[in-house]
C-alpha cells in the first residue's frame, strides 16, 4: 500500500470533502472537512483493502490567530500493510465539537478526555467525557494560548537585555 493507493480511494468515496492530502515527513497527511472526519476514520477502518485498525493517537490543537481556531488530529495505523496516516480536521466552533471515536475505537475514550481536560473540545456521545488529569473545579483549558507567554506583573525584567 502507498500513498497514491490511499489516496485515490479515499477520493472516490469523500472527493470534494477532502481539503488536502500531502506528505509530511514522510506521513501521509489528510485534511477533511470537520462534519466528514469520523464517516473517514469508520471507512478507514473497515474498507479491508485498507485496513486501518489501530489509533495510534488523537489530539487538538489550538491556533489562535489562524483562519480556523481548533484542530484535531488523528492518527491511524494499519498494520498488515505497516502504513501509518494522518487525519486533521479544523473547525472554529468554540467549543469544538466532534462526533466520538469511541464507537469506533474503545481506546479513544481516553484521548478524547484529554483533548477535553487541555483544550474543552466536546465529543458529542462520549460515555463520561469529564477531566482526566487536572482538578474537578478548574476552570478553563491550560493548553488553549489563551495566556500571555510572560508574567505581566514583573517589573524587575528589563526587556532591552531580550533584543525587544
Amino acid at each position: 500500500m502507498d500513498a497514491a493507493f490511499v489516496s485515490e480511494k479515499i477520493k472516490s468515496r469523500f472527493g470534494d470533502k477532502i481539503l488536502a492530502d500531502e506528505m509530511l515527513y514522510d506521513m501521509q497527511c489528510i485534511t477533511i472537512r470537520q462534519e466528514s472526519l469520523h464517516d473517514l476514520v469508520r471507512f478507514l477502518r473497515d474498507d479491508e483493502s485498507l485496513g486501518f485498525g489501530f489509533l495510534t493517537t488523537m489530539n487538538a490543537m489550538h491556533f489562535p490567530d489562524a483562519g480556523e481556531k481548533f484542530s484535531l488530529v488523528i492518527h491511524l495505523h494499519a498494520w498488515k500493510q505497516n502504513y501509518r496516516l494522518r487525519l486533521k480536521a479544523f473547525t472554529n466552533q468554540d467549543p469544538p465539537t466532534f462526533p466520538t471515536f469511541t464507537n469506533l475505537f474503545p481506546a479513544a475514550n481516553w484521548m478524547e478526555r484529554e483533548a477535553y481536560d487541555f483544550f474543552g473540545f466536546r465529543f458529542t456521545g462520549h460515555p463520561d467525557l469529564r477531566r482526566i488529569l487536572n482538578m474537578d473545579d478548574m476552570e478553563g483549558w491550560p493548553l488553549r494560548k489563551e495566556y500571555p507567554l510572560e508574567d505581566q506583573a514583573r517589573y524587575d525584567k528589563d526587556d532591552k537585555m531580550f533584543g525587544r
